[in-house]
């Protein structure tokens, strides 16, 4: 019984790599320049930057710290707050302003505004009002 299960457990240990490059995002052509993102759409940045913490759909996670839920988050009502932590981030939410151009800042203020069940569209951010926040 032994000779049969080495080899069945070597085959899946060997396997489990080729299945993780797999599921890995495909980011060609994510980043020209090292320390900016070159994508402009709100819930492609979203995606890149912010899922793995607030998660795919913005319900939020607790492990090795707290992250907030976006959804039915009513601290994103107004556009000035989000836009700030974006930019200079807040406790564990590190700042990317240094990673984002204005209008990347405010795509991604708008689409955590306007997904994930909020409606907040009224006042959107725009890349003016986050060069204001800088």
């Amino acid at each position: 019984m032994k000779s049969i299960l080495y080899p069945l457990a070597l085959a899946a240990l060997t396997a489990l790599p080729a299945l993780a490059q797999d599921v890995r995002p495909d980011t060609t052509g994510w980043f020209e320049n090292p320390s900016k993102l070159t994508q402009t759409d709100g819930k492609v940045i979203y995606d890149a930057l912010c899922a793995a913490c607030h998660m795919p759909e913005g319900q939020g996670a607790v492990g090795a710290g707290m992250y907030p839920a976006l959804a039915g988050n009513e601290n994103l009502m107004a556009a000035d707050y989000p836009i700030y932590v974006v930019t200079h981030g807040q406790k564990a939410m590190p700042p990317l302003g240094d990673l984002l151009d204005d209008a990347q800042v405010a795509a991604v203020v708008n689409y955590i505004r306007t997904s994930f069940g909020n409606d907040y569209a009224e006042d959107p951010a725009t890349p003016e009002s986050v060069a204001a926040a800088r």
